[in-house]
């Protein structure tokens, strides 16, 4: 039964979404642990560190953000978060100059990048929550004792009252088939974008082209950067550091390719972009099975699942009613599943209805209300300042920080209140909740 005054929370997926969905819980007061595969937190959000001999043989390295270029804010609650977070150093805002003939960036926005690199922002949301990293977690089981996580044929000491699953569909689908299978069918068809990633150093004939970021119309290539021109990366002398997003369309025709043929391919796709080759003295692919969810319209049209009765949820942007994708989607539905999970543990709801599920509603708050839902730690007083909206753009459009003081990112987790108190949507740092309802 879940434990109506302390429940323990533990979340798959240590990426935006479960880090988001795990420090709004542990600020309420109850026990969380974070599971993830990955070395380091940040799922989309990552920055590989790669190591070469350079042409005077020393040894060399640097980090490049491979995964998300960037993200914008549109809904006021989110908007408010970033502000934050801006006021507190996690973030900071990049204004690209962009190539001649590139798509516009929507709305004429800027991108929101993490200060130091991209998992950055992840790493400051679990500050002070468990983490177990490493532990690809391939079965969930459900006894007298609560939940247990398993992975690699180790069972994890701890047992839970609930689990919420922070994954790709595809990966959650397998997790949820033995206790939800209806959620299973679901979370299997629902369709998410591949991207292979081409990353590197070249040599810097300079003077480069005066841009940082170019949205090519045409081609393989979907976003091309120079990552060594974003703010707080650090630059080497007649270097350049180059991060290109192939299109989806290309990367899912290829998407079973040999690393060495795509390695190939985007090389030349980006000298051709160029209009020069590219002198690499290092270069390597990733390949992102699930980069972003498909079109809205296919999504799962709820912003959460949760079954309070069994204590199971699911966040992430492939869920359709927050009207986003990417960070900002992960992030509204962490909130909303933080919303019905709190909302269940206030109840005292137990394991006697195991199909009970919490419905709630979205209204459209105020800029004072969204400015208090978006508070990522009590003890913060900021007021932020927003700017008017604009529409949304690849990533999700933005503001710009204007806190009188800003969050302090190392408040311990405990100043969040006693256990079992319910805080208001401000100290938890929630979004208003909107539909939870999983499908059936």
């Amino acid at each position: 039964m879940m434990n109506p005054k302390c429940p323990s929370v533990a979340v798959v997926g240590a990426g935006i979404a479960g880090a988001a969905v795990a420090r709004a819980l542990a600020l309420a007061g109850h026990s969380v642990h974070v599971f993830d595969k990955a070395r380091a937190p940040g799922g989309r959000l990552a920055t590989r560190r790669v190591e070469w001999v350079d042409r005077q043989g020393q040894g060399a390295s640097a980090r490049l953000d491979h995964g998300a270029p960037g993200f914008t804010a549109v809904h006021p609650a989110f908007q408010a978060f970033v502000d934050l977070a801006l006021a507190a150093g996690w973030l900071a805002e990049w204004r690209p100059r962009l190539a001649p003939g590139s798509l516009a960036l929507e709305g004429g926005a800027p991108l929101y990048i993490a200060a130091a690199d991209s998992p950055a922002l992840c790493r400051h949301l679990l500050e002070g929550v468990p983490v177990s990293l490493s532990f690809a977690v391939d079965g969930l089981q459900r006894g007298p004792l609560g939940w247990q996580v398993q992975g690699g044929g180790v069972r994890h000491a701890s047992a839970f009252d609930a689990v919420v699953l922070a994954l790709p569909p595809a990966q959650a689908a397998p997790l949820l088939h033995p206790h939800r299978p209806d959620w299973a069918r679901h979370a299997a068809t629902a369709l998410m974008q591949p991207c292979w990633t081409l990353m590197g150093i070249a040599e810097d004939p300079g003077p480069g082209p005066a841009w940082d970021l170019a949205r090519p119309r045409s081609g393989p290539l979907a976003w091309v950067m120079r990552n060594d021109a974003r703010p707080g990366r650090a630059a080497a002398p007649g270097l350049a550091q180059w991060v290109a997003h192939a299109r989806a369309g290309w990367s899912r025709e290829n998407l079973e390719q040999p690393a060495s043929w795509v390695l190939q391919h985007l090389q030349a796709a980006l000298g051709e972009h160029l209009g020069r080759p590219v002198d690499w003295q290092h270069a390597t692919v990733h390949r992102w099975r699930y980069a972003w969810p498909q079109a809205q319209g296919t999504a799962p049209a709820a912003s959460c699942w949760w079954d309070a009765g069994q204590g199971l949820g699911v966040c992430g942007d492939f869920l359709g009613a927050c009207g986003s994708n990417g960070v900002e989607g992960a992030w509204r539905s962490a909130q909303a599943l933080t919303a019905a999970l709190l909302q269940s543990a206030s109840e005292g709801a137990g394991v006697s209805a195991p199909r009970a599920q919490v419905q709630a509603h979205d209204p459209a708050p105020t800029q004072a209300q969204a400015r208090a839902q978006a508070e990522a730690d009590p003890a913060s007083a900021a007021q932020a300042r927003r700017r008017s909206e604009v529409g949304p753009s690849t990533p999700s459009a933005p503001g710009q920080a204007g806190a009188d003081r800003a969050p302090d990112p190392g408040s311990p987790l405990a100043e969040a209140g006693g256990c079992g108190r319910v805080p208001h949507a401000g100290e938890a740092g929630m979004d208003a909740p909107v539909n939870c309802e999983g499908p059936r």
